[in-house]
């Protein structure tokens, strides 16, 4: 096992409550979260819950130029790592603060809203009140259309998110560990 997935490991094992995954999200998961990202116009982009930073990559190498990426990670080991890697991208924002305050990052560099947000949050980690201001957060931060990306490996998300959105498109994918459940949620 190689060291980066060893530590991914240790950290799962250490921090169940922050760390969901047992292993980094594989290339076929962040494809599909991706997906539905229309990179040529968004320009706020939000993440919530990087890890390692694998959708984060994704995602910067797919964001426009005048883009701005803010990412939230509240576990410090993950938090420092992402830090240090993107601390001469300055499209790049890594926050060590609740995705819970979102909206007063973006509002700070005055923009109203968030055009997307992609979220690898272990939300069934979280006990209910706390998935709902999460989730009630990211749908005050969109804007009139945004998106809300979330994954899960499970289905027990989908009656929370149908709470909060409109509209949601389910994805499965088999290629990862675990297989995950991918939701594409619309703001009305």
């Amino acid at each position: 096992m190689s060291k980066k997935k060893n530590n991914f490991l240790k950290e799962f094992f250490k921090e169940r409550k922050t760390v969901g995954a047992i292993k980094p999200s594989s290339k076929s998961l962040a494809k599909k979260m991706l997906k539905h990202i229309d990179f040529e116009t968004e320009k706020v982009i939000v993440e919530f819950g990087p890890g390692t930073g694998v959708f984060t990559r994704e995602i910067i190498d797919k964001m426009r130029d005048d883009a701005i990426l803010y990412v939230f990670e509240l576990h410090e080991p993950f938090f420092i790592k992402l830090k240090k890697e993107f601390e001469e991208n300055k499209q790049v924002k890594i926050i060590n603060d609740s995705a819970v305050n979102v909206r007063e990052y973006i509002s700070a560099d005055n923009y109203e809203n968030a055009d997307v947000i992609i979220s690898s949050l272990p939300l069934t980690n979280f006990d209910q009140k706390l998935t709902m201001r999460i989730l009630k957060s990211a749908e005050i931060a969109l804007k009139k259309n945004g998106k809300y990306i979330q994954f899960q490996y499970s289905l027990n998300a989908k009656k929370i998110l149908n709470k909060i959105f409109d509209s949601i498109d389910l994805q499965f994918t088999i290629n990862n560990l675990p297989p995950a459940f991918v939701y594409t949620c619309i703001k009305k």
